[in-house]
């Protein structure tokens, strides 16, 4: 399920490694990861230009809204939860992603500033997330709405669609997961695979549990753990992105089989020699160019059916 890396990604995880603080060793005071992000020198921004761009106010969640139509009628709405362990990042970080996404998606992008962790623990995140759905249905009525999220984000996608389907909406058609975080108890081989060396670590994953999660009657909570439920059956299509080199990857290959043994429609594309993350880093690597193309190409697809 994975190769080693080429000598490019090497570099490229090298680099991004340095420049991450060492969560849950050095580092383990939120206030304290906090700052040493900060204190990096910003990036540039990006250079996607989007029709337009506005920060709303989704029922007390904040959201930014990319549309690249500038207002047209019917146009398809992607709800984007970005990752960051639950923790950490938040619109500005993924501001690139969601330009991207929206230009080549052709859909309006709401991507959610939700409540972190530790300060707004379980179920604060997930609340917020399908508030901002529930705003989105409202605002685009009648649209083809999809869930996308990349990582702890992509918990929350999968999380949220769970909520709209045990609440009776709103419907979605797809279900895109890039690289999830899915089980606090990391009890995949992957976890112990690809515990160092490959930017995401072991200690990285068990610190973002701990802060998510800090009552362990939740970590069973298919809520917060969507590998916990027990029936899945009804849920929209979903499409995967996995990272052979990712103490995560088992964690999505356990999800998407058990949406497939559910009669979810399920699309995965594993890439052996990439790393969590990697589809951010599209501008550094053209394997992941290539693979974030294909991974808009099917939710465009999806979207537009």
């Amino acid at each position: 399920m994975s190769t080693a890396p080429t000598p490019e990604v090497r570099r490229l995880l090298d680099a991004a490694s340095a420049n991450f603080p060492a969560l849950g060793t050095e580092l383990t005071a939120i206030g304290d990861v906090r700052e040493f992000l900060a204190a990096r020198p910003a990036p540039p921004p990006s250079d996607i230009a989007v029709a337009h761009v506005a920060e709303e106010d989704a029922g007390g969640v904040r959201v930014r809204v990319y549309d690249p139509t500038d207002g047209a009628e019917g146009t398809p709405v992607v709800v984007f939860l970005h990752g960051g362990g639950f923790c950490i990042c938040g619109l500005d970080s993924h501001d690139g992603f969601c330009r991207a996404m929206a230009v080549e998606t052709g859909a309006v992008v709401v991507s959610v500033d939700y409540r972190l962790a530790p300060e707004h623990p379980f179920p604060a995140g997930p609340d917020d997330c399908y508030t901002a759905l529930l705003w989105t249905a409202k605002q685009y009525p009648g649209r083809r709405i999809a869930l996308a999220g990349d990582s702890a984000g992509a918990n929350l996608a999968t999380v949220t669609a769970l909520t709209a389907l045990d609440r009776g909406g709103p419907e979605l058609v797809c279900q895109a997961l890039y690289y999830p975080m899915l089980d606090p108890e990391c009890g995949g081989a992957s976890h112990r695979r690809n515990a160092q060396g490959y930017f995401l670590t072991a200690d990285h994953v068990r610190w973002y549990w701990e802060n998510y999660l800090p009552d362990p009657t939740d970590r069973t909570d298919p809520y917060a753990s969507p590998l916990h439920r027990a029936d899945l059956s009804g849920l929209p299509p979903a499409q995967l992105v996995t990272a052979g080199l990712d103490p995560l990857c088992d964690d999505a290959w356990a999800y998407a089989h058990a949406l497939a043994r559910a009669g979810v429609d399920v699309r995965l594309a594993h890439l052996p020699g990439m790393f969590h993350g990697f589809l951010s880093m599209a501008g550094a690597l053209p394997q992941a160019l290539a693979a974030r193309t294909d991974a808009f190409a099917a939710l465009r697809g999806a979207l537009h059916a």
